[in-house]
C-alpha cells in the first residue's frame, strides 16, 4: 500500500490559491480513477476535480470555504502502486450551482453549453445517483440542502422517507433549529470582498435626476405592439443608447482605473455591465460593444447576458471586461438608490421605478410618467460638475427618445 499525494493544479487565469467549494468524498470512502472529488472555487466559475488513481482517502485539505495554495497537498489517496505526487489532476470546468427551490431543476452551469436545450445536470455524489437509479428515483425532484443546492445522503433519506410515508416533503425536511449557520463561501464571499473594498477604496459621488419618460413609455408601447412577448423592450435598451452617445461627449466616464499602474484607461468601445440579481448573488454580465449595436440588438443582447447570468451559463469572458455599468431594481426600484460602483469603472447608472405624479408640463399642471436616474461616480476622477453634465445630457435624449437615433 502506498500514498498518493494529489496537489491542487494552477486553475488558470494567475490563480495562486483557490476555495474549496464543497466536497464529494470524506475520508474512508472508496475511489476510483475520474471519479469527482470535489469543487475548487475561482472568481469566475466552481472547477471541477477528478481522482487520477483508484483507491481509500485518507486525508482531505480543510472544509468548504478553506482556501489551498496551488500545489499544496489537496487529497491523499490510499493506493496499492507506489507513493507520488500529483501536481496536475484532471480537472473539469464545471457549473457553478444556483440554489434550487423545492420540486424544481434549475440551469446550473457557468459555460453555456453546446445545447442550450440540454437537461442540467443535477449536482449530488456517485453513490447518490446509484440509489436513485436502483430506487427509480427522480433527483430533480429532490431539494438538495448542500452547497449551491447539491443533493445531499440526508436529502435523499428525506425525500424516500416523505414518498414511503405519503408526508409533504416540505414537512419532512423541516429544520429543526431555528438558527442555520450559513458558512459565507464562494460567489457570495467575493461579493462581499468587492463591495467593501469598492466602499473602502473609492469616494462615492453620487447624483439623481428626474426625468419625464412619458414620451419614452409611449415610444417602448408603440414598438411592442408588434412584438411577441419574449422580444417586448424594455427600458434598458434605450437607456443604453442614450448612454452610448453621451459618453461620446464625456469620455471620462467611459474610463477604468488600473490602481497597479496608476493609470485610467479611457476605453473608445463601450462594454456595459448590467447588474443583474441571480439566485447567487449579485453578478454583471456585459453588452460588448454596445457602441455598434441597433436597438433591437442592444435589447437581445442585454436579455441574452443577464438571462445567462441567472442560469449560470455565462461565460467567464462575459462576466468582466465592462467599462461603465447600469443597473436597475425592475419593480422595486423605489425613488432613489444608491448604486455601488462596479470597480475597476468609475461610473454606475441606476434606474428607479417610473410612476406617474402631477408636475408642471408647458404651464400647467399635468399627470407624467416621471423616474429618477440614481447614478455614482469616482469622485477622485470625474469631476462633480461633468457627472452631473453628463446625466443631463442623458436625461435631455430619454425625455425626447428621437434623438437618440440622429447620427452623432
Amino acid at each position: 500500500m502506498s500514498e498518493y499525494i494529489f496537489k491542487l493544479p494552477d486553475l488558470g487565469e494567475g490563480t495562486v490559491e483557490s476555495e474549496i467549494g464543497e466536497w464529494f468524498i470524506k475520508v474512508g470512502d472508496h475511489v476510483s480513477e475520474e471519479d469527482r472529488v470535489g469543487t475548487m472555487m475561482t472568481d469566475k466559475a466552481a472547477v471541477e476535480l477528478s481522482s487520477p488513481v483508484s483507491g481509500t482517502v485518507v486525508k482531505l485539505a480543510g472544509e468548504p470555504g478553506d482556501i489551498v495554495a496551488v500545489g499544496a497537498p489537496l487529497v491523499i489517496i490510499e493506493t496499492n502502486g507506489p507513493a507520488v505526487e500529483a501536481a496536475a489532476p484532471t480537472t473539469e470546468t464545471a457549473p457553478e450551482p444556483a440554489p434550487r427551490p423545492a420540486g424544481k431543476a434549475e440551469p446550473a452551469a457557468v459555460e453555456v453549453a453546446d445545447d442550450a436545450a440540454e437537461r442540467p445536470r443535477v449536482m449530488t455524489s456517485p453513490a447518490i445517483r446509484r440509489r436513485a437509479k436502483e430506487a427509480g428515483v427522480d433527483l430533480a425532484l429532490i431539494p438538495g440542502s448542500g452547497p449551491g443546492g447539491r443533493i445531499l445522503r440526508k436529502d435523499f433519506d428525506l425525500y424516500l422517507k416523505a414518498h414511503a410515508t405519503g408526508t409533504p416533503l416540505t414537512a419532512a425536511a423541516a429544520p429543526s433549529t431555528q438558527v442555520k449557520e450559513i458558512k459565507i463561501i464562494g460567489l457570495r464571499r467575493l461579493i462581499a470582498e468587492r463591495m467593501a473594498a469598492a466602499k473602502r477604496e473609492i469616494p462615492h459621488f453620487a447624483y439623481v435626476e428626474e426625468i419625464d419618460v412619458t414620451e419614452l413609455e409611449a415610444l417602448r408601447n408603440h414598438l411592442n405592439d408588434a412584438r411577441d412577448a419574449p422580444a417586448r423592450l424594455t427600458l434598458l435598451p434605450f437607456l443604453g443608447l442614450a448612454l452610448v452617445q453621451a459618453l461620446r461627449e464625456f469620455p471620462q466616464c467611459n474610463v477604468t482605473h488600473d490602481k497597479n499602474r496608476n493609470l485610467l484607461l479611457q476605453h473608445d468601445a463601450v462594454h456595459l455591465g448590467v447588474a443583474t440579481q441571480t439566485q447567487d448573488g449579485l453578478k454583471v454580465p456585459v453588452v460588448k460593444h454596445a457602441e455598434t449595436r441597433s436597438l433591437d440588438d442592444l435589447a437581445a443582447e442585454i436579455q441574452r447576458v443577464t438571462t445567462a447570468a441567472r442560469d449560470n451559463r455565462a461565460k467567464k469572458s462575459e462576466l468582466s471586461g465592462s467599462t461603465i455599468t447600469m443597473t436597475s431594481l425592475g419593480r422595486l426600484g423605489g425613488i432613489v438608490s444608491t448604486p455601488i460602483i462596479n470597480s475597476p469603472e468609475v461610473a454606475i447608472i441606476g434606474v428607479n421605478k417610473a410612476v406617474e405624479r402631477p408636475v408642471v408640463f408647458n404651464g400647467q399642471v399635468a399627470v407624467r410618467l416621471m423616474m429618477n436616474l440614481s447614478s455614482s461616480f469616482d469622485h477622485r476622477f470625474v469631476d462633480g460638475y461633468d457627472a452631473a453634465a453628463m446625466i443631463q445630457r442623458v436625461k435631455d435624449m430619454l425625455e425626447h427618445p428621437a434623438t437618440i437615433f440622429l447620427p452623432r
